[in-house]
C-alpha cells in the first residue's frame, strides 16, 4: 500500500503528468461525452416530434435512422444530398490539385515571372472565408432566372448565364477546389521544394523528354502529397456549409450540411442527429486513412540526399505568355472578388452597374432613406453591426486565449511525457474536434448543452457555449503548435533550471516561453483569424442576442438584403487580411515561405 502511495506521490510530482491528467478528464468531458449524447439523441424522441411519432419525450426510438435509410423519403433527404456532397466534394478535389499542384510545379520547377508576388497571391483565397469566392461568383455570374436579377457578367455583356453555370453543382466544386487549391499549393509545392533532383537531372542526361519525367519521376515521388491532399481537400469540402448555401439553395441543391442545418432548425432534429453521425463517421474515416497514409510515407523514399542545384524548366517562349495566364486567373480568386463585394454593397438597384445607381446608404445611411431593406440603416450607423462586430471579437480573443494557453499546455505535457498511454490519449483528444465537420460538431453541442445535465446548467443561446465550442474546436491548431515547439526544445535546459532550483512557473515564463516564443504566438493567433471567419461552427448555436459577424451575414443573405451581405463580408476578408498581416508581422512566419521562389 505504502509502495502504491509513493508511485502515485511520485507521479504527480512532475508539472506534466498532472497536466495530462486535467487535460485528459476536460477533454473527454468536451469531446467524448458528447458524442455519446448525440448518439443517444439519434434513437430519442424529441419534443419537436412527439406528436408526429405519437411517443413520448425521451422514449426511445429507431424511426429516424429508418426515416433517413429506409423510407421512401430517404431519397430526398439522405441519399440525394450525400450525393451531392460526393460529386461536389470529388471536383473540388480535381479543381484543387489540378490548379494549386500545376502553380506549385511552376514556381518550384519553372522559370515564370513574378513568383513571389503570384505565390502570396495565391494564398489570399486560404486565408479569406471559404465563403468568399462563393459569394463573389454568386454576384458575377447570377441571372435573371432565378431571383430576377441579372449579375455583372450578364450586365456588361447582355449574355445570360445558364442556372448549371451559376448555382448548383458546377459552381459549388469549383468555388470550393479553388479555395482549398492553395492548400495543394503548400503541400505539393513543399514536397517539390525540397525533393531530391539527382533523378530527374540524371534523366535529363539520358535525353528524356520533360513530359516524360513529369510522369514517370516527379509525380510518383510527390504522390503520397497528392493523395494526401486529396483526402484533406475532400474532407473540407464534404463538411462545407456556407459554400453550398450561398450557390446551391437558389436552386434548391441540398448537401449534407445544409441538410442537416435544415433538419435541426425543423421539426425533425433526431434526423439532423443521424445525418451528424454519418458525417463525422466519414470525416473520422477520412483523416484517420490520410493519417495512415502519411506514416507509411517513409516507403516512398527514392533518394539519400538532396541536389543543391535543381535545373528550372525553361519555358522559352511560352514564359510571358504563362505568366500572364497564372497572374490573371491568381488577380480573379485573390482580388476580384474583394471589387465585387465592394462594387454590390453601394448600388441601390441590383443588376444596374451605371455610375448614376451608385450610393453609399448601405454603409451610412439612415433608416428613412433605406425602403429596399424594411429601413435597416446603413451599416456603420447600425447597431446590430456593431454588436455583431463586438461578439466577434470578443469572442475570438477569448476562444484564443483560452484555446492558446490549453494548447500551449497539451503541447507542453505531451512532448515531455511522450511514449506513456495518458499522453498519447491526451494527443489524440486534442487532435479528435480536428476530424469532425465544424456542423456536426456544432450538432453534438446543440444536444449536450440544450438541457440541464446534473450539475451543468443549460447553455442553450448562451454567449458562454460560443466561447466552449470555439476553444474545443480550435484546440488542435494551439496544441500542434504547441507539439511542434517542444519537440524543437531539448529538454537540458528546463533541466539545467531545475536543478539550481527553479520552480516550475518561473522555467516556463524565464526558459521555455521566450525561447520559443514565435511558435506559442502562433498558437494564439491561429484561433483568432479562424473564430473570426467561423460561419458553420456557430450558425446553429447563435441566437439574436449574441450573433458575431459571420451569421449576420448569414441573416442578411437570408433575408435577401445582398448589399448589407456584401458589405459585411468585405469588413470580415479585411480583418481577417489585416490579423494575418499581424501574424506575420508578430510571428516572423509566413505561409508561403520556403516555397516561392
Amino acid at each position: 500500500m505504502n509502495k502504491r502511495f509513493y508511485k502515485i506521490q511520485r507521479f504527480f510530482k512532475k508539472p506534466h503528468n498532472i497536466i495530462l491528467v486535467l487535460l485528459c478528464i476536460f477533454l473527454a468531458y468536451l469531446t467524448l461525452i458528447p458524442l455519446f449524447t448525440m448518439i443517444k439523441d439519434t434513437i430519442t424522441v424529441h419534443v419537436a416530434e412527439s406528436m408526429r411519432l405519437k411517443k413520448s419525450p425521451n422514449s426511445l426510438t429507431f424511426a429516424h435512422w429508418a426515416k433517413i435509410l429506409f423510407d421512401p423519403s430517404s431519397l430526398s433527404i439522405f441519399y440525394k444530398p450525400f450525393l451531392n456532397s460526393l460529386i461536389t466534394s470529388l471536383g473540388a478535389c480535381l479543381v484543387a490539385l489540378v490548379f494549386g499542384g500545376t502553380f506549385a510545379w511552376l514556381v518550384t520547377r519553372s522559370n515564370m515571372k513574378w513568383k513571389k508576388v503570384l505565390s502570396a497571391l495565391f494564398i489570399f483565397p486560404y486565408i479569406m472565408p471559404s465563403w468568399t469566392l462563393a459569394l463573389a461568383w454568386y454576384n458575377i455570374f447570377k441571372n435573371s432566372v432565378v431571383g430576377g436579377v441579372p449579375g455583372t457578367f450578364t450586365a456588361l455583356t447582355n449574355l445570360a448565364t445558364p442556372n448549371w453555370f451559376a448555382y448548383g453543382a458546377f459552381p459549388i466544386a469549383l468555388v470550393t477546389g479553388l479555395h482549398y487549391s492553395p492548400f495543394a499549393y503548400i503541400m505539393i509545392g513543399g514536397i517539390l521544394r525540397n525533393m531530391d533532383a539527382n533523378l530527374e537531372e540524371a534523366a535529363l542526361m539520358l535525353n528524356s523528354t520533360r513530359r516524360r519525367i513529369l510522369f514517370k519521376i516527379t509525380i510518383p515521388m510527390v504522390l503520397p502529397a497528392i493523395l494526401s491532399t486529396f483526402l484533406l481537400v475532400f474532407s473540407s469540402a464534404m463538411s462545407s456549409f456556407a459554400v453550398p448555401t450561398f450557390l446551391g439553395l437558389p436552386v434548391r441543391y441540398q448537401v449534407l450540411t445544409t441538410q442537416l442545418y435544415r433538419t435541426l432548425n425543423g421539426l425533425n432534429p433526431g434526423q439532423g442527429y443521424c445525418i451528424a453521425f454519418i458525417m463525422i463517421f466519414l470525416g473520422v474515416s477520412i483523416l484517420a486513412f490520410n493519417q495512415r497514409l502519411t506514416g507509411v510515407r517513409k516507403n516512398y523514399t527514392t533518394v539519400t540526399g538532396k541536389s543543391s542545384n535543381i535545373a528550372l524548366v525553361n519555358l522559352k517562349k511560352g514564359r510571358t505568355p504563362i505568366s500572364l495566364l497564372v497572374f490573371v486567373l491568381v488577380v480573379c480568386i485573390s482580388v476580384i472578388p474583394l471589387i465585387s463585394f465592394a462594387l454590390e454593397s453601394i448600388i441601390l438597384l441590383p443588376g444596374n452597374y451605371s455610375p448614376s445607381n451608385f450610393t453609399l446608404q448601405f454603409w451610412v445611411g439612415t433608416a428613412e432613406q433605406n425602403s429596399i431593406a424594411n429601413s435597416e440603416p446603413g451599416l456603420l450607423r447600425n447597431p446590430a453591426l456593431w454588436m455583431a462586430l463586438l461578439n466577434s471579437l470578443k469572442l475570438s480573443v477569448i476562444c484564443s486565449l483560452t484555446a492558446g494557453t490549453i494548447g500551449f499546455l497539451a503541447g507542453y505535457a505531451i512532448v515531455r511525457g511522450r511514449g506513456t498511454k495518458l499522453a498519447t490519449a491526451v494527443d489524440n483528444l486534442t487532435f479528435f474536434p480536428y476530424l469532425m465537420p465544424s456542423m456536426a460538431f456544432s450538432a453534438i453541442y446543440l444536444s449536450m448543452f440544450s438541457i440541464r445535465r446534473g450539475i451543468m446548467p443549460s447553455l442553450y443561446g448562451s454567449f458562454a457555449l460560443l466561447v466552449v465550442i470555439g476553444t474545443v474546436k480550435y484546440l488542435p491548431f494551439a496544441s500542434r503548435s504547441g507539439i511542434n515547439a517542444m519537440m524543437q526544445l531539448s529538454t537540458q535546459i528546463e533541466e539545467a533550471g531545475e536543478i539550481i532550483g527553479v520552480s516550475w512557473a518561473k522555467r516556463m515564463v524565464r526558459l521555455v516561453i521566450p525561447i520559443q516564443k514565435s511558435s506559442f504566438i502562433s498558437g494564439y493567433l491561429l484561433p483568432f483569424i479562424s473564430c473570426m471567419r467561423e460561419l458553420s461552427l456557430f450558425v446553429l448555436l447563435v441566437t439574436p442576442a449574441n450573433r458575431v459577424l459571420t451569421t449576420l451575414l448569414f441573416y442578411y443573405n437570408e433575408k435577401g438584403w445582398n448589399q448589407y451581405s456584401n458589405a459585411i463580408n468585405l469588413m470580415i476578408v479585411i480583418i481577417v487580411l489585416a490579423i494575418n498581416w499581424g501574424v506575420n508581422k508578430a510571428t516572423g512566419a509566413s505561409i508561403d515561405k520556403g516555397i516561392g521562389g
